[in-house]
């Protein structure tokens, strides 16, 4: 098992995505590319089937290691605001500029229910970012003190988030996004062979909490999730927390596995796994 031992700064990396995201892979975009690049070829197809924040599928549009991206997401939530950045994004952004970031707002909204499209996907943007680590999973609690004794308002930047999401939507030709179960999405592409696929599943395997405690949607079946990677014709990286029943299904199925360092949020040095079907730079 190869190991890196080199903890990448985020600082010096893009910041393309309009969420917050626990578990999020914005440390891994050198890791990302460099595994696009090393399989000699721009793949027509990237396919994210557990998108979440999407960094990996932004980083492969804004940076043209890939043709176009199709991107999955389960949670509705999450979906809302990935759909109306695609289709309503001018909307969208407006809302954001025209908030007031002011605690009895915020309440107001998030006690909502609503059924509007652009206003769920409105009000999921605040709460990824009003809520501590940007958890949206249920019984998550707002900020107290948040960045610098700012609270709430610490980790709201409006101008910010509407240049991202415009950005976003200048390359909606090249973005494809699916509502559903991200399963169903590597089955659809299985035998492409023109197609990579970045996989990032909710971090429950070998009796792991941290899946479930950041996701609403975190019910994987990992043994599964192998045996269908098995069958993809195109090439594959995988990413999973460090755990032994993790490597022994990447063995037990013949793929490679290596590991790299990265920090959690509490700046405590940790490991992943990469997983990809043969050993590469």
């Amino acid at each position: 098992m190869c190991v890196g031992e080199e903890v990448v700064n985020v600082a010096c990396v893009p910041k393309r995505s309009p969420f917050r995201y626990p578990g999020g892979k914005t440390w891994l975009v050198p890791e990302i590319r460099a595994w696009l690049r090393s399989l000699g070829y721009k793949p027509e197809t990237f396919v994210e089937p557990f998108a979440g924040g999407a960094i990996a599928s932004l980083t492969a549009v804004f940076e043209d290691l890939a043709a176009r991206v199709v991107m999955c997401e389960i949670d509705p939530y999450v979906a809302a605001v990935w759909r109306v950045i695609l289709e309503d994004a001018g909307w969208l952004v407006d809302r954001i500029l025209s908030f007031r970031m002011e605690a009895q707002a915020v309440r107001e909204l998030l006690k909502a229910n609503p059924v509007d499209l652009r206003e769920k996907a409105f009000q999921t943007i605040v709460r990824n970012r009003v809520q501590r680590g940007g958890i949206m999973a249920p019984g998550a609690s707002l900020m107290k003190w948040g960045e610098n004794g700012r609270g709430l308002a610490s980790r709201w930047y409006p101008q910010t988030l509407a240049k991202r999401i415009m950005d976003i939507y200048e390359k909606r030709d090249r973005i494809t996004f699916v509502e559903g179960d991200g399963f169903e999405l590597i089955h659809r592409f299985m035998r492409d062979n023109q197609a990579v696929f970045f996989v990032d599943p909710p971090y429950t395997a070998g009796g792991k909490r941290a899946g479930r405690r950041l996701y609403t949607y975190n019910d994987i079946d990992h043994p599964a999730l192998f045996e269908l990677m098995v069958q993809v014709a195109g090439p594959f990286l995988m990413t999973y927390e460090d755990t032994t029943e993790v490597v022994d299904l990447a063995y037990a199925h013949g793929f490679s596995v290596r590991r790299v360092a990265m920090k959690n949020t509490h700046h405590n040095k940790l490991y992943e796994l990469l997983i990809t079907p043969r050993p590469w730079p």
